[in-house]
Formats: structure tokens, C-alpha cells, sequence
């Protein structure tokens, strides 16, 4: 019954811009919730790149808490963690006209908890985090665009100092640089910016030398960012609501710090967990959001040192931002307030990186993750 219910949702979603005559231009956007219930997966809207217009979102697809994943640059195949559950990876073929998705299949993550999902430069394989057991994977992807075993494993230990957070390891994040040689693995529980050699024909994983960078304990690290340009790093720590900028030597696989800024405006003494962070396609301003102070944190960037230079915060409009996303032409941004039950729309100043709200926020149920997908020609 609730297969066929997810199918009308879909059908409806589908004759609505048909009628409509809205598919000549625009953006498909998917929305994953962290939430395991029925009636919750994956909701699919249509945004409108020239007015910043977003439609609300409709389920099309009932899934065990994808609450983050990424689109294959082939924009045929979808990968997910699991956040609940048996935890894992899921595999998803996109429709190329409706945008719906069909599972291709799933693999254990070996406990709850799979919270991030990258790709490698080739587009051959899967590298996912598991916040919840502390170990990072790497998947390949087969020919039909399904997920084989794994390729890489390897399982953190240790603790940091926060006595409730930090008893033990928490990888939060794992990325290739833009050489695809190397993999950058964020640990929350360990204070921890690892490196990894990543061998792009095998998919496997061998510790760098040195293994790892430290950060300030209790920092909590969560996401990482290259800058385009490919020669500095920017680490976002959700327990000490701050940005570390980094030299990355692609040579040798080696992070210098240079610089750490707080994300939060001065004077703020309330409970914040920092969050996502991204950087514009131009490279000149980097965003990080934050949980608490409930805002996006506005930074431009140096062009010569990479050093970052606050240019203020924007409400974002709901309750725990916990992710968001820029949109290709990076005229636009979606910001999801997981406990707000909303998604924002932003218009982004192309000469100051500032943010102005469009419109007003858009329901959606505890959403984690948006991820952004172009609409086919008619």
C-alpha cells in the first residue's frame, strides 16, 4: 500500500510541471531526511535558476534515512549512507526525464551511523564515513552503476578530551584532493584531520606519512573543503565552531595551517554546533552554517594567501541548519533547517558573497541534505 501511495505522489509530482509547461528550463532538487519512518525517504521539487523559485518538495520515494548523499556527474546513478539501521550504502538509478529513483541495491555499513558519502575523481568509486562504529570504506561502483564489496576498510581508534563526545573515534567525513591521490578523513572524536594515499585503479587506502594533523582538542572536526584551485584545505569543527585554512602540499599529501576563524559573530555565548561548509565555484567566498546560532557564516576569500576575512552572518530562517547546497551557475543557495522542517532559498551577491533570502521557506520534513540535479530538455 505504501509503494503504491509513493507512486500517485510521484505521478501527481510529475503531471504538475507537465501542465505547467515548466520543464524547458530549471533544476530538479532531492531532499534526505536522517528520520526512519514510514512515509519518509526521499522528496524530490523543481527550482527555477532564473527567479530562485523553489516548488514544495513531494515524496517519491520511501527510504531507510538517507541523510546525506551525492549524484554521480553521469546524472544517471544516486549514492546514499544510511543513517539508521543496519547503517551502509545505498545504490539508486535516476530516471533521466521524472527524476524518480529506483534502488539498485544496498550494502551494511555494519552498524548505524554511515554519515557521509563521497566520490572519487573517477567516478569508479564510493568512499563513506561511519560516524556511528568509526570506520571509513571505499565501494566500487560496478558497469550497471551498482555497488560492489569494498575496496578499502580501515577502522579508527582512540578518544579526545570532551568526556561526552569525544570517548571515542567519530569519522565525520572522507574526500579525495583534486589530484584523486590522496583521501582527507575528518574525525570528530579523535581531533583529527587524517590523510590517506588513495590508489584510484584499486580503490585502496594506505595511511600517509604523516598520517594525520591534530587540531586544538574539543574542536571536533566535521567537514573538509578544497578550494579550487587545489592548494588550500578548509576544515569546519562543529564542537569549537570554527574554520581551520590549510596549505596542502598535492606532492607529498601534507596540511600547514595557516589560519583559524571562529564562525560565530563576536559576543555569542549561546550552544552552537557548527555544521557544513562549501565554497563558491569562483573561489572567493566560503560559507559554513551554523546549529544554534541557527545562521550561515558569510567569509571572503584571499586570492593570494587563502586567508579568510568575515563578511557577516544571515539567519537561516529555521531551526538547526544542518547542511546546504550552492546550486551550478552559484547564483543560488538552499539552505535545510533540519528542526525547522523547512528549506530556504538565498540569492548570492556574485561581488560581496552576501545572501538574500527569496521568498519565503518552504516545507519539508526534518530535511539533512539537498543535492541539486539539471532538468532534461523537453
Amino acid at each position: 500500500m505504501s509503494h503504491l501511495r509513493n507512486l500517485v505522489a510521484a505521478l501527481l509530482f510529475v503531471m504538475q510541471f507537465v501542465a505547467a509547461g515548466a520543464w524547458a528550463d530549471g533544476l530538479f532538487v532531492y531532499f534526505g531526511t536522517q528520520r526512519d519512518a514510514p512515509g519518509v525517504g526521499f522528496s524530490l521539487a523543481r527550482f527555477d535558476t532564473d527567479t530562485g523559485h523553489l516548488t514544495r518538495p513531494q515524496l517519491i520515494l520511501a527510504a531507510e534515512a538517507p541523510s546525506f548523499f551525492v549524484i554521480h556527474p553521469d546524472g544517471k546513478h544516486l549514492y546514499t549512507t544510511n543513517f539508521s539501521g543496519t547503517g551502509g550504502v545505498s545504490a539508486y538509478q535516476i530516471d533521466p526525464k521524472t527524476a524518480s529513483l529506483k534502488l539498485i541495491n544496498h550494502l551494511s555499513g555494519g552498524g548505524a551511523g554511515t554519515s557521509y558519502i563521497s566520490l572519487d575523481k573517477t567516478g569508479r568509486f564510493v568512499l563513506a564515513a561511519n560516524f556511528a562504529t568509526g570506520h571509513i570504506a571505499v565501494f566500487h561502483i560496478q558497469d550497471d552503476g551498482s555497488l560492489g564489496e569494498h575496496t578499502a576498510y580501515d577502522q579508527h581508534a582512540g578518544s579526545s578530551i570532551n568526556p561526552q563526545r569525544q570517548t571515542r573515534t567519530y569519522p565525520h567525513c572522507i574526500i579525495t584532493d583534486p589530484t584523486n591521490r590522496f583521501a582527507l578523513v575528518a574525525d570528530l572524536g579523535l581531533d583529527k584531520l587524517f590523510v590517506y594515499r588513495f590508489d584510484e585503479k584499486t580503490g585502496t587506502l594506505t595511511a600517509n606519512d604523516p598520517p594525520f594533523v591534530t587540531v586544538k582538542p574539543g574542536s571536533g572536526p566535521r567537514h573538509v573543503r578544497f578550494h579550487p584551485n587545489g592548494k588550500w584545505v578548509y576544515l569546519i569543527n562543529e564542537m569549537g565552531s570554527s574554520i581551520i585554512g590549510y596549505n596542502w602540499d598535492s606532492a607529498r599529501g601534507t596540511l600547514a595551517e595557516f589560519q583559524t576563524v571562529s564562525t560565530l559573530p563576536r559576543g555569542f555565548s549561546g550552544e552552537n554546533n557548527a555544521a557544513e561548509l562549501e565554497i563558491h565555484p569562483d573561489g572567493k567566498f566560503l560559507y559554513g552554517s551554523n546549529r544554534g546560532h541557527d545562521s550561515i557564516a558569510i567569509f571572503a576569500i584571499d586570492q593570494t594567501s587563502g586567508k579568510l576575512t568575515l563578511v557577516g552572518h544571515v539567519p537561516s530562517q529555521g531551526k538547526t541548519p544542518r547542511n546546504f547546497a550552492l546550486d551550478p551557475t552559484g547564483k543560488w543557495m538552499i539552505c535545510t533547517n533540519q528542526f525547522g522542517n523547512s528549506a530556504v532559498v538565498f540569492r548570492i551577491d556574485e561581488n560581496t558573497g552576501q545572501l538574500t533570502q527569496v521568498g519565503q521557506g518552504i516545507e519539508v520534513s526534518a530535511p539533512c541534505c539537498e543535492r541539486f540535479l539539471p532538468a532534461p530538455a523537453p
